[in-house]
């Protein structure tokens, strides 16, 4: 692969191209304030974003799959209903992965693997809907939110209800999988060859939760990052507008946010032909409650 990325001209990824779409799963309100400096204090609306992605050999994986049924049904008790009165969240049955997809023709037995951004409830709530899927994550994201109290978890923003039990047998590592080479220019250090063929290559995003990773890819379209919780919308970095002081509760290390905010910056004034999508801005997911493509 060539390094040779000057002014981000030449291909990040020499695998083969890949079909993407784009969706919300319900979606959750806050003042808008709180995700970026300058905002609204009303509450807006945050789409819970996912991402269908068709392999030509692998055939369909998800990244991510924002929130299900299962997540109104573990946050009717407390702790975990603090989550559901801090977070106000909005979903209909018919807004779930598993239905989206459905309308789409495609079954939930078809899934074959879920790429995991982190283990907020928005990202997990609809695991357990599909039950041939192997799941692919940082280790660190996982070792940091499955042994904490149910008050802690809530905190974590993990629920570990949502889950399926056969979780562990199926899930797989990126820290076992081999490097990508990213060029010399290229602002984040590690690359993860999902699929071991540059197709789809993982990219640590840490700061927002532990071990939280974003996805490179590329279609017949343009090259793709999805940047998960990197920032909350495309303004963040277009503008170089931080969120409030306040939503350092919220994050897992609010110094390495500040260092993958930074990079994520210089990701976009360097490759500007590079797409970079965030799980919650409406704006990039094209989003008005139904599913769109780029």
């Amino acid at each position: 692969m060539s390094t040779d990325n000057a002014a981000g001209c030449a291909p990040l990824l020499d695998g083969p191209l890949v079909e993407l779409t784009l969706f919300a799963a319900g979606y959750c309100r806050h003042p808008e304030f709180f995700t970026i400096r300058g905002g609204s204090w009303r509450p807006v609306p945050f789409p819970a974003g996912f991402a269908l992605i068709r392999h030509p050999q692998h055939g369909y994986i998800l990244f991510d799959t924002g929130y299900s049924r299962r997540f109104v049904e573990e946050t009717r008790r407390l702790p975990q209903l603090l989550y559901r009165m801090i977070t106000p969240v909005v979903f209909r049955e018919e807004d779930g992965a598993v239905s989206q997809l459905g309308r789409k023709g495609i079954q939930a037995e078809e899934i074959g693997t879920v790429v995991l951004s982190h283990f907020h409830a928005d990202h997990t709530a609809g695991l357990r809907d599909f039950p041939r899927a192997r799941f692919i994550y940082k280790r660190e994201a996982y070792a940091a939110v499955n042994k904490l109290s149910p008050f802690a978890a809530v905190k974590a923003g993990y629920l570990s209800g949502l889950l399926p039990e056969d979780f562990g047998e199926r899930s797989a590592f990126m820290e076992d999988v081999s490097p990508y080479p990213l060029p010399g220019s290229f602002p984040f250090e590690h690359g993860y060859d999902l699929l071991g063929d540059g197709s789809l290559v993982a990219v640590d995003l840490p700061g927002h939760a532990a071990g939280q990773t974003g996805l490179l890819l590329r279609t017949a379209e343009g090259e793709v990052f999805l940047c998960a919780d990197a920032v909350w919308s495309s303004r963040a970095f277009r503008e170089d507008r931080k969120p409030h002081p306040a939503a350092r509760i919220i994050m897992a290390d609010a110094g390495e946010y500040g260092q993958s905010f930074r990079r994520l910056i210089r990701l976009h004034r360097e490759y500007p032909q590079l797409l970079i999508i965030p799980s919650h801005c409406g704006e990039a997911l094209g989003w008005t409650g139904e599913e769109r493509r780029p």
